[in-house]
């Protein structure tokens, strides 16, 4: 089960930094003389936020988001030879390091800053961050993971672009300790940048988090599940506040290449990498290593960091039917580890049984022996049976070879396919009664730029991840409830 946790306050700031944009669209410097004190407001956004002047409308018609992995001084290494050797032992390492990423931090100024590995378990650090994020502007909220493990998430939003309106914390309680945030914001950009010609709501929700670290294929099934709660949670708090026409944007380290099943099941239920949008990459394999955004601990260079955007107009599966099909994903993968083709694999999960067909018992004793269930971070009773109830297609009990081959071995997280033939029935124009506002990706950038070209920097000491930065510009769009099929 995941805890839901409603924290009861946020930090929020006046004034801001000196330094000049890197990115169109930036964070604007505040008007002089705007040097308010910071202070603090409920979760719930009842602090009231002024417009900026309308001298800055041009700026502000563009919002940004930066994700950061920033390595938590009790994970880095400082010695090869000697791993027990931690940059958390030395005040005088730490500090220098994270004063060094806020300053880019602050220099960037972000529309929305998303943070992992945020040293929770430190008081001077998170003061220091904290201080400097609402001197320049910023409401913060921070999460530290459960059973006290030190580190956790942060996230930073400027009140010269959102109103804050709800914030929830994420417990999954599970193997990895694992957290995500949520944050529902409103717009606070001019109305003259959207055009818009009526007074519709400009409302975003925004997730960051950190997924567990593939230690071994069989945790693939445990970063599954930290998704698929993250999107229950997501269409439910959507469900319940009627908020289908509310773009998503998913932030944070994801731990899992755009190969991975994460990455599919994130596409079937309509997001977007908006890196490889703004770079017209593909989902194909020609694609799959263009850009890196992490080295790990084994020296081994992927792309996992991701800001994941899915606009109201996006078509989706039913969520659970995404989560079979990427679950089944997960099952062939560890089938195909043993060298077993199609066939091979069918006589494995049928096990001894003297018919040509797979029982429950043989299926669930298959799972349990490649490692998908009987562990902490396995299958639960109730996910099996699911999968098991998905694969036998007829429900007599039992699940011959087409069964398998067209649910198991040949399953994939397709796309949803929107119906083009819809806007041709009568009801067209009774359904599309919303007009709601999305977002494009306008630029997406990884710092340092070598991993843009699959690259690794050896001088790079600031992180063992780079920071990705999206620039993202309001758009109106038509939005019917039928688009999106979880709602």
């Amino acid at each position: 089960m995941v805890a839901v946790v409603e924290p009861a306050t946020a930090n929020s700031v006046g004034g801001g930094g000196n330094e000049a944009n890197m990115f169109n669209g930036a964070i604007p410097r505040p008007p002089p003389g705007n040097d308010a004190a910071c202070t603090t407001t409920t979760a719930t956004g009842q602090q009231a936020t002024a417009s900026p002047p309308s001298s800055m409308a041009d700026e502000l018609c563009h919002i940004s988001c930066t994700t950061f992995n920033i390595l938590a001084p009790i994970y880095k290494r400082l010695d090869k030879q000697n791993q027990s050797l931690r940059e958390s032992d030395f005040r005088a390492f730490w500090l220098s390091r994270n004063q060094m990423i806020l300053e880019w931090l602050l220099m960037e100024r972000t529309s929305i800053i998303c943070l992992q590995e945020f040293w929770t378990g430190n008081e001077e650090l998170v003061h220091m961050y904290e201080d400097k994020l609402c001197d320049a502007g910023y409401f913060t909220f921070q999460l530290a993971r459960t059973n006290n493990r030190g580190d956790g998430l942060l996230m930073a939003v400027h009140k010269d672009y959102f109103r804050i309106l709800n914030y929830r914390e994420l417990l999954f309680n599970d193997f990895g300790d694992r957290v995500a945030q949520l944050l529902h914001v409103q717009l606070t950009i001019p109305s003259s940048c959207s055009n818009r010609k009526n007074d519709t709501r400009q409302e975003l929700l925004i997730v960051n988090t950190h997924l567990l670290f593939p230690h071994n294929s069989s945790l693939s099934i445990a970063r599954l599940h930290q998704v698929y709660k993250i999107l229950q949670y997501v269409e439910t708090y959507q469900r319940e506040n009627k908020l289908g026409g509310v773009p998503v944007v998913l932030s944070g380290d994801w731990n899992g290449s755009k190969r991975g099943r994460v990455y599919k099941f994130l596409r079937s239920q309509g997001f977007a990498s908006s890196y490889d949008i703004a770079h017209k990459y593909t989902d194909s394999d020609d694609d799959a290593h263009r850009w890196v955004s992490h080295r790990n601990h084994r020296g081994n260079i992927c792309g996992v960091d991701f800001i994941w955007l899915r606009n109201p107009n996006e078509p989706t599966k039913p969520l659970k039917t995404s989560w079979a099909e990427a679950a089944f994903g997960i099952i062939k993968c560890q089938l195909q580890k043993g060298s077993l083709n199609d066939s091979d694999a069918f006589a494995f999960l049928k096990a001894d049984n003297p018919g040509d067909f797979i029982t429950y018992s043989s299926f669930c004793e298959g799972l349990r022996q490649v490692h998908l269930i009987g562990l902490p971070y396995g299958l639960s009773y109730q996910e099996t049976k699911d999968l098991w109830n998905q694969a036998d297609i007829d429900g007599n009990g039992i699940i011959d070879y087409e069964e398998f081959k067209k649910r198991i071995w040949n399953s994939s997280c397709r796309l949803a396919q929107r119906d083009d033939n819809y806007a041709e029935s009568p009801e067209y124009g009774k359904e599309l009664a919303e007009e709601v506002v999305g977002f494009k990706v306008k630029d997406a950038v990884l710092f340092p730029r070598e991993v843009e070209r699959g690259m690794w920097p050896e001088n790079y000491s600031l992180s063992d991840h780079a920071r990705l930065t999206v620039i993202f510009s309001p758009v109106r769009m038509q939005f019917r409830t039928e688009e999106r099929v979880g709602l």
